[in-house]
């Protein structure tokens, strides 16, 4: 059997900066969460600071919950449907 991912080693080096991108997403998030965290506790209870601060906190979180699965689902299909066009012979040159 014929099996062109294994002799074409590529693919996954292909997708190695859309998995590292995810990566760096997230890690960025994780830190300003942290962040806003440390401040909101900073700030005096009840200021427009610290609401704001919050209210920054709370929109920010849904990103994670909403964006983030979608934009994976996305770069997913982006890639199965690469490799489906290329195994058609999209991907070579014909004269």
């Amino acid at each position: 059997m014929d099996n062109k991912l294994i002799k074409d080693k590529r693919g996954i080096l292909e997708i190695q900066p859309v998995v590292l991108g995810l990566v760096l997403i997230g890690i960025l998030l994780g830190v300003g969460f942290v962040i806003l965290a440390k401040f909101s506790a900073s700030l005096d209870a009840g200021s427009a600071a610290k609401n704001a601060v919050d209210q920054t906190s709370t929109q920010l979180a849904t990103i994670p919950s909403t964006w983030l699965p979608v934009l994976v689902v996305v770069i997913i299909a982006a890639v199965v449907l690469f490799y489906v066009i290329r195994s058609f012979g999209g991907g070579r040159k014909t004269r």
